[in-house]
This record gives C-alpha cells, structure tokens and sequence, in this order.
C-alpha cells in the first residue's frame, strides 16, 4: 500500500509526533498514546485523507469506538469539521458522509456487532479497542477488509494485559505493523505542573495506566483482576477437555434486543471446569437452543437467572417455558443483590479451570468487569459498569449460585440461603401465577 506523505487540505496540522503515523507505509498500525495526545484527531485525519486519495471507486471506511453514543459524541463532530468542503452529502441520523470522490466515511459503535458487517471496508480506525469484546475484529471487521486488502488502526490507552495488549505485542518487530507508544512523560504534550497535579489527584495504578501507558497497571475497578491473575498463575487457564462421564450445566444472562451469553461447566471433584462459552447479540431464543444441540454435550441443568420467568407480551410464554418445552431440565435462581452475585463468583475462582481458546471472549470479559466511575465524586459507585463485558459476567455469577446451589449439603446454615433454595419449574409458574392474582 502506497505511503501517505501528507494530510491533504484539510486544515489540520499533524502533531510531529504523529507525522511518521500519517507517513506509514503498512497496513496495519497500532498507537498506544497517553489521553489528551490528540490521537483521535489524528487518526481521523488521516482516515479523512486516505478516503480523498483513494483512485477505486465506491471507497468505504469506518470509524469504531466502543459505543455508538461515544463515537458520535466524539468523532462524529471532527469528522464533519476537518471534511468540511469534501463532503459532497451526509446522513445526520446514520452517521456518514460522502466526500466529492465518492468515498463513504461512517460512525460505528462497538457495542452493536451487527450493525458493523457489510459488503467490504477500504480503512477502518477502533478507538479505544481495550473497551471492545475481542470478537469484534475477527469476527466481524476483519472479513470486511479481505476483498480490497483494507487496512486498520488500532488506537487507545491500556486496560491491562487485554486483546489490546495483545495487537501490541504482535505489531512489535513486525514489519507489516506501524507501532508507537506516546507516554506522557516523554512526548512533552502536557506542562508538567498538570502532569504532577494528574498524578497527585489519582491513584498510583490510574496514572500508570491513563499517562504512562501501563499494560501493567491492574485494570482500574475490575472486580475479578487479581482473582484471574492468580488462576492464570496457577495454570488453570489451560486446555480443558469435555468430560463425557459428567453431565455439562449451562449458565446464562438473557437478553431481549441484547447480548446473550451463556458459560457451559462441568462439576469435577472440587473443580469447576469451564469447557466453553457463547455470546451473540440480537437472537431469538431459538439460536441459542440450536447451537447448544449443535455441541457434542451431555447436558445438566440449566441455570438461568431471575427475570427468565418473565413472560413476553407476543408469545405469552416465558423464556424459561420454552426452554422447558424444548426439553431442557431448567433451575431459575431467585433475585440477588449484585454484590452476592460478585462475591460468589470471587468464592468460586479458587476451584474454576477455564478452556483457554474457547473460554477466551468470557475470561476477556470477566478481566474487564468493573465498577462504574463517577467523574463527579472522583469514585466508584457502587455498581458495576454496564458495558460488552457485562453480559458474561453475569452469566459467570449465574454459574457461581448455580453451582453452590448444586453442591451445598446445608444451604439453610449459608448466608446467602435463599439464592439457593431448590424450586422446580412448577414451583416458579405457580409462584407466577400468585403473584400475578395478587396485582
């Protein structure tokens, strides 16, 4: 691919920094950079400045951040600035314009797979890709470059030793791969006095990570980070094969509209063996049901949170029936409190063995689970932050409660005996039924 020598008029003036960037000759690039480096401005331009270049007709390229709402709060608005004069028409409501050679630029957010896939992609920019589902590239924007050999950059700071990490590392001493990390205190962007004040105003780990581009720091709010780390440590995420002497039970988090994930594991002695994991955004519950029976699993129970037993407005039936009805042996699990659900995941890490290549989009997730931020107060609320690494999470504590409530001898002597009180499906459809008399 023909190096870009310059950002063409665009009233844009590159940082130094960045000039080697809009200068590369390779296909694929990834800059890790400290916040406020001017990356996304940068990277927009250059995308902007390719599109012009482009001599094949019909040129498509993508900008991806982690939410819709982000990429156009952020992005959306430079693009249309530094396009300004090239735009020939745009689409205020589907985030896209199309310059005067009839290239097409468009605004994506990661957290809705499916709206990304289409015919092909000419140049692609995933901002923040530490915040994205590992999925998103192989599954979904990589296929899209193959037919016009695309290329893409990967941009962002650290969040642990993550996917992002890991496009980092393979991009170093590969010639096919643009590098760069920008940290704070090398790049000279920020006045040190500011850079003193950031670092007296956060945590040791925050700065690390935020302006030193640390994929060392621990991941800010994770719940499960050093949980993980010590079962990495241990070599409990290795190859774990299915059992077919134990039956598989599967743990969900259902979603309408939403992701859906879903944990298989099997009971082993002490250990929980985590053989496989499923995510997919936006199925009916019949897709789920197809790939469970397109697995080679002997299955158990079927453990599913609370609000499975919800019934639908169209079909008046509840995802729990028609699970039942499709001859699954299902367990609902009462309502919990969040942090119940948090701490019997934490109690069940010490004995869970993980799959590592079929595993690896659910452990992602379970490593990037954490609190919310409030930027206001300076702390963490005491929830969890709802983002693509939510789903798994909760299906994993689904897992955790599931599990105790098949093990425990004793469940009245446990403090969280109520999740674990045994109920059958008539049990639930009764109580459904008394509850909806009584309103």
């Amino acid at each position: 691919m023909a190096a870009v020598a310059r950002v063409v008029g665009l009233g844009y003036a590159p940082r130094q920094l960045f000039v080697p960037y809009h200068q590369r000759g390779q296909r694929w690039a990834v800059l890790v950079a400290h916040r406020r480096a001017g990356k996304t401005v940068a990277c927009i331009n250059d995308e902007i400045s390719r599109a012009l270049s482009l001599t094949r007709p019909h040129g498509q390229y993508a900008y991806v951040a982690p939410f819709l709402a982000q990429a156009k709060e952020v992005a959306w608005e430079y693009l249309k600035r530094f396009a300004g004069s090239s735009i020939r028409v745009k689409s205020e409501s589907e985030l896209w314009v199309e310059l005067m050679n009839g290239a097409r630029f468009r605004i994506h957010g990661a957290d809705n797979p499916n709206r990304l896939r289409g015919p092909y992609l000419d140049g692609v920019v995933l901002d923040e890709y530490a915040d994205m589902r590992p999925s998103v590239w192989g599954e979904v924007i990589r296929p899209m470059l193959a037919d016009r050999q695309g290329w893409a950059t990967f941009i962002g700071t650290p969040k642990g030793r993550n996917e992002f990490f890991r496009v980092w590392q393979q991009a170093q001493g590969d010639p096919a791969w643009y590098s760069v990390m920008l940290k704070a205190s090398e790049t000279g962007l920020l006045p040190p006095g500011e850079l003193a004040d950031a670092r007296r105003d956060m945590t040791a780990e925050q700065y690390a990570q935020e302006f030193e581009c640390s994929f060392d720091a621990a991941v800010v709010g994770a719940y499960f980070g050093r949980d993980l780390a010590e079962v990495e440590r241990q070599g409990r995420i290795t190859d774990v094969p299915y059992d077919d002497a134990i039956p598989v039970h599967t743990a969900w988090d259902l979603g309408i509209g939403d992701s859906t994930a879903i944990w298989f594991f099997q009971a082993v002695g002490e250990e929980v063996h985590y053989i496989d994991h499923y995510e997919a955004h936006g199925h009916k519950l019949d897709h789920y049901l197809a790939v469970l029976s397109s697995k080679p699993y002997r299955y158990g129970v079927d453990f599913l949170p609370h609000d499975a037993k919800a019934r639908e407005l169209i079909s008046g039936r509840s995802r729990v029936e028609h699970l039942a009805n499709s001859g699954r042996q299902v367990r609902v699990l009462p309502q919990t409190k969040i942090e119940d659900g948090i701490n019997a995941a934490r109690l069940i890490l010490p004995r869970a063995w993980f799959d590592r290549m079929k595993c690896a989009d659910g452990l992602e997730a379970l490593r990037q689970y954490r609190a919310e931020f409030d930027e206001r107060t300076r702390t963490f609320r005491d929830r969890p932050r709802h983002d693509w690494a939510s789903h798994s999470a909760d299906g994993f504590k689904v897992s955790a409660i599931g599990y105790r409530a098949m093990t425990l001898a004793e469940p009245k002597n446990d403090p969280v005996a109520e999740l674990l009180k045994p109920r059958t499906f008539n049990d639930l459809m009764e109580e459904f039924e008394s509850n909806a008399g009584e309103q």
